[in-house]
């Protein structure tokens, strides 16, 4: 791994604005018995985008914490523009210029974009809040994060709770750049709610902010992203710096093995299985929000996916297949029942067998307030039981999905946002459901964890379970299912196998710049 080293560069290429911003020497943080950093050194640059990579539970949360004065080390050092920086929260952080979005979003869902973009810096006038000021700083700020004609698009009076999740994660990126003199930005996953055309979008701004002078620290599961738009990288492996150096210097596959400790050779594991008998027929499923017309035919041992843009319908639909949604036109029939009309509520759902993978995993796909261990167990219980039972249930599946944790006792929030995925996907697998409906199952999961996951799903498909994904890698959706379909504009075309698709093909469907057969499939 030519240019990789184990300690940062502390030399300067690139002139004067280029000069070292951040600096992190030996940081140390346990909570508990529980290392959470064991000697973390980085430097970011003025003027560069530095990514920091690392598997789930390799410390990048903590050491943004760190940086935003959510926490405070255990020892080591970290200075900015070369004086000590140790902020006592994140007020401090961002008036030093430090400005950081959270991967799992914090807004205020009961406010507006504007209140949300200037909350805790509202304008006032005699002793009140002055809304003509609060709104007009908010457009700028929507304005610095998206571009003029993208920000217009968004208004700015609009409820954040009735957002789309990408939608929210735009506001978020506008609230941290609207702070006032942010020199540096931390970024934590901000594409993963992103489609195509809003990670362009971003990265334009990104890239903006890097000419203007400003340090873009950015943490990506996707290794494709950092190739194309890291200047600079550091991997942190349990709690430690093991590399770092320039982007250029290496290629996916060994960023992918600095990241994992071993080389990740496969990342779509594919057995030989076949499709049985067809459990699920949707016929013209229409739902109230954006999903106009689905026909398709799901079989055991098949792995079905969903491609399109974000907002084209996707998550709708697997909420109406599921009885989150009403539906208010056509049939979706599992195991040749006949529903007659009837809506099916979620309980009824699975009871049928069917299990459901929120893309929201914070919002509805767990009760953060509960254990890991009531969170594995909660869709199979039936009666009161046992407490040992459940927690040998819990460690068998923690386990299984390599979840970093102290117990099984530990409240699902306190996990990284990965290890929570997991923990989602450990449910359905404990309910042990028919037909599994996935909406993103690997968003913010590592590569190694990835891999892990999709040997997961093989393994179901090839013991006869259904599965549809919906998924905003086309790469994954090609990699791991047998056929492929496209919804654009709230129709779903026909599926085909995922051989007959190239990026390419799957892209121009999803936009609407292909020809369509919207027919059954």
């Amino acid at each position: 791994m030519a240019g990789v080293t184990a300690s940062a560069d502390h030399g300067d290429a690139h002139g004067d604005a280029r000069q070292s911003l951040l600096s992190v020497r030996d940081a140390r943080k346990s909570f508990g018995p529980t290392v959470a950093l064991a000697g973390v050194d980085l430097e970011v640059r003025a003027g560069e985008v530095h990514a920091i990579l690392g598997e789930n539970g390799a410390g990048k949360s903590t050491l943004m914490s760190l940086l935003g004065g959510l926490t405070t080390p255990d020892s080591g050092s970290i200075s900015l523009d070369g004086r000590p920086y140790a902020p006592r929260g994140p007020r401090d952080a961002e008036l030093a210029g430090v400005a950081m979005v959270h991967q799992e979003l914090g807004l205020c869902p009961h406010l507006s974009v504007a209140e949300n973009i200037m909350l805790g810096r509202e304008p006032t006038r005699l002793g009140f809040v002055a809304r003509r000021a609060l709104r007009d700083r908010a457009a700028v700020a929507l304005d610095a994060a998206l571009g003029a004609s993208r920000a217009r698009a968004l208004s700015l009076d609009a409820r954040v709770g009735d957002l789309s999740l990408a939608e929210r994660q735009l506001v978020e990126i506008a609230r941290a750049m609207g702070g006032e003199g942010c020199r540096l930005l931390i970024l934590d996953e901000p594409t993963s709610s992103l489609g195509r055309d809003e990670v362009h979008v971003l990265w334009e701004r990104i890239r903006a902010m890097r000419e203007r002078g400003l340090a873009i620290v950015y943490i990506s599961h996707f290794v494709e992203e950092v190739k194309d738009l890291a200047d600079r990288f550091t991997v942190l492996r349990d709690g430690r710096t093991v590399a770092t150096g320039d982007v250029a210097d290496m290629s996916v596959p060994e960023l992918v093995t600095a990241m994992a400790g071993r080389p990740v050779s496969q990342l779509f594991p594919r057995t030989s299985r076949e499709r049985g008998d067809v459990v699920l027929v949707c016929d013209g499923l229409a739902g109230r929000v954006r999903t106009e017309r689905a026909s398709f035919e799901l079989r055991r041992g098949e792995v079905l996916g969903i491609a399109g843009i974000v907002g084209a319908g996707r998550t709708e639909l697997l909420r109406v297949l599921f009885g989150l949604d009403p539906s208010v036109s056509g049939t979706a029939r599992a195991f040749g029942n006949d529903d007659r009309g009837r809506q099916r509520s979620p309980g009824e759902r699975i009871a049928q067998g069917f299990g459901m993978l929120s893309e929201d995993r914070k919002g509805e796909g767990l009760a953060l307030g509960m254990s890991i261990a009531d969170n594995l167990t909660l869709s199979s219980l039936r009666v009161l039981v046992r407490r040992s039972w459940q927690e040998s249930v819990a460690r068998q599946w923690v386990t299984r999905l390599g979840v970093r944790c102290r117990d099984v006792q530990q409240p699902v929030s306190d996990l990284s946002g990965g290890n929570q995925q997991k923990v989602a996907l450990g449910r359905l697998m404990e309910q042990d459901a028919e037909i599994l409906l996935l909406d993103q199952p690997t968003r913010g999961i590592d590569v190694a964890a990835k891999y892990e996951v999709h040997k997961l799903i093989d393994e179901l498909a090839g013991r006869g379970k259904a599965i549809v994904i919906v998924s905003d890698d086309l790469s994954e959706l090609r990699g791991v299912c047998d056929r492929i379909a496209v919804m654009c504009r709230g129709v779903l075309g026909a599926a085909r196998a995922a051989s007959e698709w190239t990026l390419d093909s799957l892209l121009s469907e999803a936009v609407g710049a292909a020809p369509r057969d919207r027919g059954a499939a």
